[in-house]
């Protein structure tokens, strides 16, 4: 499912091409994913694009609507497991499971392409989508470290828990938690409440360090996942845990294993990371 890195690198590439465009046309296709295919079918039509932002894996398009219902409205979507947004000439050869075509007033079109349609569209006032964005947690970019030492000390949850948990801190997910856990030498399954002050500092830096390498690389492509242009990401040449079970360490050479932790495979270092006395 694509993380933090992947929704900022496809926001990125959004705010490019979509700001100050206005969607003349919308055609739909399969909508068991929306919310309520009708009201984006009626709303989003002849509206403006504002802005593009990204919230935690949400990406989130700012309209300003026209007609009747004119006003500020807000077009979430959340990727799923497989979905891509990009944006492409209208005569581009249509990819199989493009539910979605946003076609803009230059010529062009924004598709989404999900073939599992395990996403998620919908189109909701802001102090709806406030409702509906609002529970998350802190963004791990914007995080501060003393507010990052408050959040993992306050609960008594594994830190792979803590960092996967969207209320607490929003757009993490598996891989970077991993590659961030590995790079501050600490095991998945230490309470976040028992890290040490100098081990919460080292797992701040080491995460803000790994998204933002991430995102200056596109992400990690090992799906579906491609940015707006339609290029894979890279990032998942420099993974050093996630997905490398039985290989060797970067580090110190021993094999990296695997266990469950959080109810999410978990990948890491037994001799780097070294495992609490009591599971």
């Amino acid at each position: 499912m694509p993380e933090l890195p992947e929704v900022e690198t496809v926001v990125r590439g959004l705010r490019l091409h979509l700001p100050g465009r206005r969607i003349v046309e919308l055609r739909l296709g399969k909508t068991d994913f929306m919310d309520d295919p009708v009201a984006i079918g009626e709303r989003v039509p002849g509206s403006l694009i504002r802005a593009v932002r990204r919230h935690g894996k949400f990406l989130v398009l700012e309209l300003e609507a026209d007609g009747a219902a004119r006003g500020e409205l807000l077009l979430v979507i959340h990727l799923g497991m497989t979905g891509q947004l990009t944006v492409v000439a209208a005569d581009t050869e249509v990819k199989p499971h493009t539910h979605v075509f946003f076609m803009l007033d230059d010529r062009r079109e924004l598709r989404f392409c999900d073939p599992r349609r395990f996403g998620r569209m919908l189109v909701a006032t802001p102090a709806d989508g406030e409702k509906i964005l609002g529970p998350l947690g802190a963004d791990p970019l914007e995080v501060s470290e003393t507010d990052f030492r408050r959040l993992i000390t306050s609960r008594r949850a594994r830190i792979k828990a803590l960092l996967l948990d969207q209320t607490v801190f929003r757009g993490m997910g598996n891989i970077y938690t991993d590659e961030s856990l590995w790079r501050a030498k600490i095991h998945p399954a230490r309470l976040g409440a028992n890290l040490k002050p100098g081990e919460i500092k080292k797992l701040h830096r080491a995460m803000r360090a790994i998204l933002k390498e991430a995102i200056r690389l596109g992400g990690s492509s090992i799906s579906d996942y491609v940015g707006a242009n339609g290029e894979p990401g890279e990032f998942q040449i420099r993974h050093r845990a996630y997905d490398r079970e039985g290989k060797k360490c970067f580090r110190c050479g021993a094999k990296i294993r695997r266990m469950i932790v959080a109810g999410r495979s978990s990948y890491f270092c037994p001799k780097c990371q070294r495992a609490p006395r009591v599971l």
